[in-house]
């Protein structure tokens, strides 16, 4: 397994990122903002599975046909951005509510959580941050390539989830300054405004 120095320069690594703002972090603000605290930790669990998914195809090779074909990119790309578009729309035209404050339904957390996993897993910008990041930090010697992809993407989650969840609790008390001074309208439209802002940015070329 991987020794203690290397664990210690890959959580460091993995601290420089996660603190950097990016799409998941904006994306689980919007979440907070406009739903609440509970929708903002399910975007987080959601992307967190994603990033699982995401280690174990780079550690079993899969993640490889990003590199060397570059039209299984595009077409993930692409579907990314569908998805993302729709989910914009999806948003834009439902019911104008105030942000959710109470207790969440079972339900409504889930496809929460779903779609955190889907906009992660879709990301081909991911797969290939993977790809990049985690073979610098493995030895063939140290054991299963798969259980060490694994354990990097568990210290990358653990790290995540307390940046993060700092982030998330941070905007869940701009939320409750905000409520009732702002239109009802604008939790959907700050969320739906931020996938389709994350679609176009897959979708731009120079992204790539």
């Amino acid at each position: 397994m991987l020794d203690l120095a290397t664990l210690s320069l890959f959580s460091l690594a993995a601290l420089l990122l996660t603190i950097t703002p990016g799409p998941d972090m904006l994306l689980m603000t919007a979440r907070t903002l406009s739903q609440g605290r509970y929708s903002g930790f399910a975007t987080l669990a959601g992307i967190q599975t994603g990033t699982y998914l995401h280690a174990l195809a780079a550690a079993l090779g899969l993640s490889q046909l990003m590199r060397m074909v570059p039209l299984a990119y595009d077409g993930v790309r692409i579907a990314g951005a569908l998805y993302l578009l729709w989910l914009a729309i999806q948003t834009l035209r439902s019911p104008a509510t105030a942000a959710a404050t109470d207790q969440p339904s079972p339900l409504r957390m889930g496809l929460v959580y779903r779609q955190g996993l889907l906009c992660n897993v879709l990301n081909p910008k991911m797969a290939l941050f993977v790809l990049a990041l985690f073979p610098q930090f493995t030895h063939p010697a140290a054991g299963s390539m798969v259980l060490q992809f694994l354990l990097l993407a568990t210290v990358l989650n653990l790290i995540g989830l307390v940046v993060n969840g700092v982030v998330i609790l941070l905007a869940h008390q701009v939320m409750r300054r905000m409520r009732g001074q702002a239109p009802r309208r604008w939790p959907r439209y700050l969320l739906g405004s931020v996938f389709g802002g994350l679609a176009l940015r897959m979708l731009w070329p120079a992204g790539r």
